[in-house]
């Protein structure tokens, strides 16, 4: 574990490494010296190595009675521990000599050529995100003089910019950034061309007057890369186009961490799965669907802040969790036929239901039968009505299972062929006419601030348009929403938001020589069964 920690702050910056192995050292020194008293105390609350420096034992003994601190007798430790912590302590400083005559930082070295010639970065106003304090403290060190009054640090301590060495408070750190990267902010200054910060600046403020991103460092959870690239790729921006710079780590680094393949991994992910909105991979950075499966197989994935809500990621690794703990249900599971069907009692409803789940190629729909009626539902209310514990007992599946079944294939095949007349449209029909006008409208059809990317989608919506694959549901809110503004860049907004998985291309172009499949269907038993 502190190995790790050592090499992620390695590859954050030399500084922060060097600073990080003095703390080691000295917090292992007082340890030692603590130990050797015959008593051990521990806070995460006080400083418990000034109070034995000032000789306050009274304090610490108060800190004790009042649960601030804990108290240990050195017999409550293994016989080998000051033994360790010896050695853990000479390994430490054997390294902390080696690196002192270490003066020079090629990554830093590189960084700076990268910001007076890349043309990208050059005389634009960037973002540079680190995880370190001290690397990000370091970097405007080095850049200030480079950059004269171009360059500002912010972190959890307030704001340096300007060559000073005292923080600016919080708030006005913030003020100044916003007025130099928010272009909401009344008051508009263009001080800052480099903005360091550490990933207190990763949520809750709008910085979309800059295009160009730059992770110095990566962290552990890639979700925070996310949260960084949304900084500025929001909407309203003025840029036609997002940069984003990725400070991978080194080879030998990484394979201690495994940083870089759980990054792009975990990140594609989001992508193949939900549907991102943006690229944040280079084509030299995605990877294939085998990468991605070996992905779901490393808990490391998983490690980080819980997903929160409904997340496919999460019934991905329920399937990996059987898998690895119940490899013969696993092995059930694989060898199902397709229109596999079942039923079970369903607390809750008050009428029978049936929910099957379709596949036209690579589209994937639900659908549920209930009242005489079939409607597409999504993916997660099909996995909270089939959801049932291991010891559910099996319904038999009653006499009207097949109608019902019928009733839900009529209204897929419905749903995935285009109409045939324009006097046949239904009123589902006629919300997509309204958006395929829409979308037809000069003023929508000739954006400038539209990317490559936006119009890749757009095209996809409009092959989704022409093929009837849009649910009604979808399409009435969508036309719901469009009504109410004439911004292209809010129309691109409800389009992303209510669309988060486009078309799939094999069936763009050869729709009808694809098989329509019932891959499963779910019989649930309402009122008394």
């Amino acid at each position: 574990f502190m190995k790790s920690i050592l090499v992620k702050r390695l590859e954050s910056s030399f500084y922060a490494f060097k600073r990080s192995i003095d703390r080691f050292v000295v917090s292992y020194e007082q340890f030692i010296q603590m130990f050797e008293t015959g008593t051990v105390y521990i806070s995460k609350k006080v400083n418990v190595y000034d109070l034995l420096d000032n000789d306050d034992i009274e304090t610490l003994e108060k800190y004790v009675e009042e649960e601030r601190a804990k108290k240990y007798d050195v017999g409550d430790f293994s016989e080998n521990f000051l033994t360790d912590l010896q050695h853990d302590l000479e390994t430490l400083q054997q390294i902390r000599q080696l690196w002192r005559g270490v003066d020079e930082d090629p990554k830093l070295d590189q960084f700076i050529r990268d910001l007076r010639g890349n043309r990208t970065l050059k005389n634009r106003k960037l973002i540079v995100f680190t995880e370190s304090k001290e690397t990000g403290e370091y970097l405007y060190e080095n850049l200030q003089p480079i950059f004269l009054g171009k360059v500002m640090f912010f972190s959890s301590r307030g704001g340096l910019c300007r060559g000073k060495d005292a923080f600016l408070k919080p708030s006005l750190a913030r003020d100044l950034i916003k007025e130099n990267y928010d272009p909401n902010q009344r008051n508009q200054a263009d001080d800052i061309q480099i903005l360091i910060t550490t990933d207190v600046l990763a949520e809750g403020i709008n910085l979309h007057r800059a295009n160009v991103l730059i992770n110095y460092d990566l962290p552990w959870n890639p979700t925070r890369v996310l949260q960084r690239a949304g900084r500025i790729n929001r909407l309203g921006t003025k840029h036609t186009r997002i940069f984003i710079f990725n400070f991978f780590p080194t080879t030998q680094s990484d394979k201690h961490l495994g940083l870089e393949i759980n990054i792009t991994n975990k990140i594609q992910m989001f992508h193949d799965i939900l549907g991102e909105d943006a690229r944040y991979l280079s084509d030299g950075e995605e990877i294939g669907s085998q990468e991605l499966f070996d992905t779901l197989n490393n808990k490391k994935a998983y490690t980080g802040e819980e997903e929160e809500g409904d997340s496919e990621l999460k019934y991905l690794e329920m399937m990996r969790k059987i898998r690895d703990e119940q490899p013969e249900l696993f092995a059930r599971i694989k060898k199902l036929p397709k229109k596999a069907r079942s039923g079970f009692q369903k607390e809750k409803i008050a009428a029978d239901q049936l929910v099957t789940f379709f596949r036209l190629g690579r589209l994937k729909k639900f659908y549920r039968m209930r009242s005489g009626r079939s409607a597409e539902i999504t993916f997660f209310d099909a996995v909270k009505l089939l959801e049932c514990l291991p010891e559910t007992v099996r319904g038999q599946i009653p006499a009207d299972y097949y109608p019902m079944l019928t009733t839900n294939k009529q209204r897929f095949h419905a749903d995935t062929t285009r109409d045939a007349e324009p006097g046949t449209q239904t009123g589902g029909r006629s919300n997509l006419n309204y958006i395929e006008k829409r979308l037809k409208d000069k003023i929508f059809k000739n954006c400038p601030t539209f990317t490559d990317h936006d119009e890749e989608f757009l095209d996809s919506i409009r092959n989704m348009i022409a093929q009837g694959t849009i649910a009604k549901k979808v399409a009435r809110n969508i036309k719901k929403e469009m009504e109410r503004t004439m911004e292209p860049l809010e129309v691109l907004h409800i389009l992303r938001k209510h669309i988060r998985i486009v078309a799939v291309r094999e069936t763009e172009n050869n729709r009808s020589a694809l098989k329509r499949e019932v891959i499963l269907s779910g019989y649930l038993l309402g009122g008394l069964g």
